[in-house]
């Protein structure tokens, strides 16, 4: 890798993780790096801090397409976007630049919300009820009627994203070299008068999922794409598929997904 590229650290901004950044900061200037303070300049972002901060780090660099995204986690954090630790940075840059590393490429998931703002994730989006009440959608697939689910609400993850929220509610994990969605219910109702599909289906890249959310009560339901909620006045239609954009990575040539996923739930 050219040892010319520009950094930009994203990190919360606090007295004791800056103090361990100190030494990273002069190394990777005494490799040939230069750090840049505004994300726009960097081809190279790094976060530091976990998946949850890797997930900020893409959201507040807008997913950007022409650069490439690399995990840092503390001691005490793991990650399954993130294969180095800070307690290792000089490893992190020699591999950097010993071209010891690969690029992966992640899809990103498109929601289109009442036909008007889309929104970019890179986990998962996920919709449910914000009152004590359950939400009642109607679920196309290519705009053919799949089904009325009515239950705590559903989540729509990546591959990559299918290890975060989708395997906590009983979801597969999924290889991230097979571009789908998975579609994951959260509590659904199944009776003599409500009937769903009850378990997680996953759809190919070039299919179309569109939520039409029943207006019965649930005015203010509410919307997590990745690790950010929104609460969305009237939220009538969601249209959700993979986008063509992908996300930028790098990873370890001996660190696979599927080493990461076993390091952190075996």
């Amino acid at each position: 890798m050219d040892n010319r590229s520009k950094l930009y650290f994203y990190y919360k901004k606090n007295e004791e993780l800056i103090q361990k950044l100190e030494p990273l900061f002069e190394y990777v200037e005494n490799q040939g790096f230069q750090i840049v303070e505004e994300s726009k300049e960097a081809n190279i972002i790094i976060s530091v801090g976990g998946d949850g901060e890797f997930l900020q780090a893409v959201r507040h660099t807008n997913f950007r397409q022409d650069c490439l995204y690399v995990g840092i986690t503390q001691a005490d954090e793991s990650g399954l976007y993130c294969d180095f630790n800070i307690d290792q940075y000089d490893e992190m840059v020699e591999s950097m630049k010993n071209d010891s590393i690969e690029v992966r490429r992640f899809p990103i998931i498109d929601v289109t919300i009442n036909g008007q703002s889309t929104f970019h994730c890179l986990n998962e989006a996920a919709i449910r009820s914000a009152i004590i009440k359950t939400i009642a959608m109607d679920v196309f697939i290519d705009d053919n009627h799949f089904e009325r689910f009515r239950g705590d609400g559903l989540i729509v993850a990546t591959p990559t994203g299918s290890t975060g929220y989708n395997k906590s509610t009983s979801g597969a994990v999924i290889d991230p070299k097979i571009p789908c969605l998975q579609v994951t219910e959260l509590a659904s109702l199944n009776n003599n008068r409500y009937r769903t599909l009850g378990s997680s289906f996953v759809l190919n890249q070039d299919r179309i999922l569109s939520l039409e959310v029943i207006q019965d009560g649930n005015d203010y339901p509410i919307v997590g794409l990745d690790n950010e909620a929104y609460s969305i006045r009237n939220i009538q239609t969601l249209t959700i598929q993979l986008s063509d954009k992908r996300i930028k990575t790098v990873k370890l040539k001996n660190n696979s997904f599927w080493d990461r996923v076993q390091r952190t739930f075996l």
